[in-house]
């Protein structure tokens, strides 16, 4: 029997990954030291982390029933101080989706909530009112626990020669406002490895 929330998290221990897939601890480890099973080494340490995707990927591959990982619901994080925007994208979202969000209108916020909700995707507006979301992104990235989470940079305000910058922060994609939703919630499907939604045209 899996432990309970096990299938929301981000990021798997080897552990987790033996439960969900009804394996021996031992084979995930020999996967994932032969290459099999991707992922990373917690820096420092011996410890090794299988991010969701690369998971999906494994179960996959050797014909593993998703329905533990996929029956629950996809998490986002909508971190921005426009209100208006941001309650806007969730609604839109929520309506597409099968998607629990939550929003933050702060960095210090994100933070916090990104600890306990381990969301899937994160869009990430770069001017916040207490940190850069540039900054955000890199303490996203260099945590272990959050390292797999997909961060999407959405700004109006970053000039075309600077993108590149967002990427070498960790950023997995960047939207320009104002953006078109539909286009926004095919691309958050796309880190999933799903059929794209059929989402509404706007």
């Amino acid at each position: 029997m899996l432990k309970k929330n096990i299938t929301l998290k981000r990021v798997f221990t080897t552990g987790d990954a033996a439960s969900i897939c009804g394996l021996s601890l031992q084979t995930i480890i020999r996967c994932f030291d032969s290459g099999r099973l991707k992922g990373f080494r917690v820096p420092g340490s011996r410890f090794r982390r299988i991010p969701r995707e690369d998971l999906i990927a494994f179960m996959r591959e050797n014909n593993i029933l998703l329905e533990n990982l996929l029956a629950a619901p996809r998490k986002i994080l909508i971190v921005d101080d426009d209100l208006q925007l941001s309650d806007m994208l969730s609604d839109y979202l929520a309506a597409v989706g099968k998607y629990e969000i939550k929003q933050a209108a702060t960095g210090f916020d994100a933070g916090v909530i990104t600890q306990k909700f381990l969301p899937d995707v994160i869009l990430l507006d770069v001017m916040l009112p207490d940190i850069n979301g540039r900054e955000v992104c890199k303490i996203i990235k260099n945590n272990p626990d959050t390292a797999g989470t997909k961060v999407i940079i959405i700004s109006g305000m970053i000039e075309d020669d600077k993108i590149k910058h967002l990427f070498e922060c960790g950023a997995d994609e960047y939207f320009k406002k104002p953006f078109n939703l539909a286009k926004l919630a095919s691309r958050i499907e796309q880190f999933f490895g799903q059929e794209q939604l059929k989402v509404p045209s706007v």
